[in-house]
């Protein structure tokens, strides 16, 4: 069942998707190049490491336009796309790059799709070593299929996504801690701030945690600290004021994209803000209870997850691929789920819910699949959306979930305690 659905996501994204937004594009006169997100860092990379280029000018961002859309973007155009696909990443996401500016697009670009896949897999053993989770090997690969056909990490592999490259680093991060490798784990951890706006909450909440035991963790601090400082001064060496042009980049970025966060599209501005005040609220009380767990304990695991369920949930993105970051809460809930403790009425229908609104995409996908050869071109242009009708819910169910789900296992931990006591 893991392989019939994950494959009819596949299915979905080739021979659905795909055809439909290349139609879409030649009736309205949209430029269609490599298409991948890869092409504005690497590209930007080359142009700095081998010619001195400022990656963020005005002239390398015609450049990345002319290989990213076919040409450059018209503003005159009513239908040209409004993102600029500007180089709008820290400079030092370039030292990641460094290996392949030699190499041509065409074979960075089969190797990165490869990468991806391999993170995806490595990722879920990770995550299950993380929450000190240790299924049977069957039960594994099926989370191992189901991650390869699940719709946000086919939309990652298929744009080469570097969403998919911070998740596997922050896996690596959270298993080295899990492991006693504090050290590599910092390091791991710094890398993983290419895309700020998915790190930094994890980030705060590390460096607090190992500031609550600071004795036994500082060489997690360490490890980041090092690892910062090696790239921040690295990138000051071969750009002077990066930061300053990352900064402009940045809002730019958000100027053309009018990016905002889950809770912002569902709820409106200033509901949204409110929500995501609250969110972050009832988390930090969370995760303060959780600060002297130490990184062997499930209890870590699931202060790992809920951290990157709200990172979702409040990051000014709602693109489907971050949801890779939902991954871990996922399966802390199945394990949850799977304990078989009484828990309440509202909460049962909460996670089934909430596993409706999982699952939603796999059942759309297969079929759509299944129907394909039946529907007419009319009716796949009304429903082919029908796989994302869940993509802001799932975000705000998850989080809900695994918020209630850590309050609950700390406190029932200290009750325990206390009755053994």
């Amino acid at each position: 069942m893991a392989v019939v659905a994950s494959a009819s996501t596949w299915f979905y994204v080739q021979l659905i998707l795909r055809p439909r937004q290349i139609a879409d594009a030649a009736a309205h006169g949209r430029p269609r190049g490599n298409l991948s997100d890869l092409y504005p860092r690497w590209l930007g990379a080359r142009e700095l490491l081998r010619h001195g280029r400022n990656p963020y000018s005005a002239e390398i961002t015609r450049e990345i336009q002319q290989g990213y859309y076919g040409r450059t973007l018209d503003p005159g155009r009513a239908d040209d796309p409004q993102d600029q696909q500007g180089f709008a990443y820290p400079a030092y996401v370039v030292f990641l790059l460094a290996p392949t500016v030699d190499l041509s697009f065409d074979l960075v670009q089969k190797g990165f799709r490869g990468l991806l896949v391999g993170l995806a897999v490595v990722s879920v053993l990770l995550w299950l070593y993380v929450l000190r989770w240790k299924p049977s090997p069957g039960t594994a690969l099926i989370f191992t299929v189901l991650m390869l056909g699940w719709l946000p990490v086919g939309q990652a592999i298929k744009l080469q996504q570097l969403s998919l490259l911070v998740a596997g680093l922050l896996a690596g991060c959270g298993a080295c801690l899990a492991g006693g490798w504090l050290l590599l784990a910092g390091g791991l951890l710094a890398l993983a701030t290419i895309k700020p706006q998915l790190s930094w909450p994890l980030v705060l909440w590390l460096l607090f945690w190992a500031g609550s035991q600071w004795r036994s963790r500082r060489r997690f601090v360490l490890g980041f600290g090092l690892v910062m400082l090696l790239l921040l001064g690295g990138a000051q060496l071969i750009l002077p004021g990066w930061l300053h042009l990352f900064a402009e980049a940045v809002e730019q970025y958000h100027r053309y994209t009018h990016n905002q966060s889950v809770l912002a599209w569902l709820f409106g501005a200033i509901a949204g803000r409110t929500l995501e005040a609250v969110s972050l609220l009832f988390c930090a009380l969370c995760i303060w209870r959780m600060r002297r767990e130490p990184a062997t304990s499930a209890v870590f695991g699931r202060a790992f997850a809920l951290v990157l369920a709200l990172t979702v949930l409040i990051v000014p993105m709602f693109a489907p691929y971050n949801q890779v970051l939902l991954a871990p809460a996922i399966l802390a809930l199945l394990r949850s789920e799977s304990s078989r403790e009484p828990i309440l009425p509202a909460v049962r229908f909460a996670r089934a819910v909430g596993a409706v609104l999982l699952v939603w995409p796999w059942i759309a996908t297969l079929g759509l699949s299944l129907a394909y050869i039946w529907l007419t071109p009319g009716v796949r242009e009304r429903v082919w959306p029908m796989p994302f009708y869940s993509n802001f819910m799932v975000p705000v169910f998850i989080f809900a979930l695994i918020l209630m789900d850590s309050w609950e296992n700390p406190a029932r931990g200290l009750r325990d305690g206390a009755a053994a006591e």
